[in-house]
C-alpha cells in the first residue's frame, strides 16, 4: 500500500531544465565554448560537483564553471520572477489526489535549497510539501538512492510505501535501488532499456499516474 510519494523537482514538476539550458547555451555561446543540447543532457539531474567535473573534463580544469553557474542562476531567478515558473502539466492534479489519499509528499531532488524553496514559493506550493531533500543535504547524489531513502526517513515511512516520481535516467535508477515504486515522466531523458524493467509506471504526463495510482490503491 503507498503511504507517501517522492517528487524529483527540475523536469518533473517544473520545467526548468529548459530554462536551465537555454541560460547555459547563451553563455557559452557568448564565451565562445562550443556546446550543445546533448552536452547540458550529460549535466541533468546531477549535484553541482559532478556537473563542475563534467565541465572540466570537457573544456579544462580552467573552465569558469561556478562564475557560470552563479551567472546563470542570476538569469533564471529574473526569468522565473518576470514570467513565473512553468509548471507540469498535471501537477496539480496529481498532488491533489495524493492528498486526498493521506499521502505524505516530499521533495527529493539534487538542486540547491535555496533554488528548491524559491521554484516552491513562485508555484504557490510551499504547503504541499510535508519535507525538502536537496542536493547539500546527501553525500551521494543520483544514481545513488541516498536523496530518497532520506525523503522516506523525513515523511517517517519505508521507503517500501512509497512511489518516487521520476524523468531522468538517474533519479529511475536512485528511486528504484531505494526499493521505491517508480513512475517515469520523460523530460529530456527517454527511458533506456537498461531502466526499463526498473519503472513502474511510465507516463507522458503527471496525472497520467492517478489511474495507476488508483488501481495500486485498490488492489492493496
Amino acid at each position: 500500500m503507498i503511504k507517501a510519494a517522492v517528487f524529483d523537482m527540475d523536469g518533473l514538476m517544473f520545467d526548468t531544465e529548459r530554462l536551465v539550458y537555454n541560460n547555459w547555451q547563451r553563455m557559452m555561446d557568448e564565451s565562445g565554448y562550443p556546446y550543445s543540447m546533448e552536452d547540458f543532457k550529460q549535466t541533468v539531474g546531477r549535484r553541482k560537483a559532478e556537473v563542475q567535473n563534467f565541465y572540466f573534463g570537457k573544456y579544462g580544469e580552467d573552465f569558469p564553471y561556478w562564475e557560470f553557474s552563479e551567472r546563470g542562476r542570476k538569469m533564471y531567478v529574473e526569468t522565473v520572477r518576470v514570467r513565473g515558473i512553468p509548471v507540469k502539466k498535471g501537477l496539480r492534479e496529481v498532488l491533489d489526489y495524493l492528498k486526498k489519499q493521506g499521502c505524505k509528499i516530499a521533495v527529493a531532488t539534487s538542486t540547491s535549497r535555496q533554488t528548491t524553496e524559491f521554484n516552491l514559493v513562485s508555484a504557490g506550493m510551499t504547503a504541499d510539501f510535508d519535507a525538502l531533500v536537496c542536493g547539500g543535504d546527501v553525500q551521494n547524489g543520483k544514481p545513488n538512492p541516498e536523496v530518497f531513502l532520506k525523503a522516506a526517513a523525513a515523511l517517517g515511512v519505508a521507503p517500501e510505501v512509497c512511489v518516487a516520481f521520476e524523468d531522468s535516467i538517474n533519479g529511475v535508477k536512485s528511486a528504484h535501488a531505494a526499493g521505491m515504486t517508480t513512475v517515469m515522466v520523460p523530460d529530456f531523458l527517454a527511458p533506456t532499456d537498461e531502466i526499463r524493467p526498473m519503472i513502474d509506471c511510465l507516463c507522458d504526463s503527471l496525472d497520467e499516474s492517478i489511474f495507476f495510482l488508483e488501481k495500486e490503491r485498490m488492489q492493496s
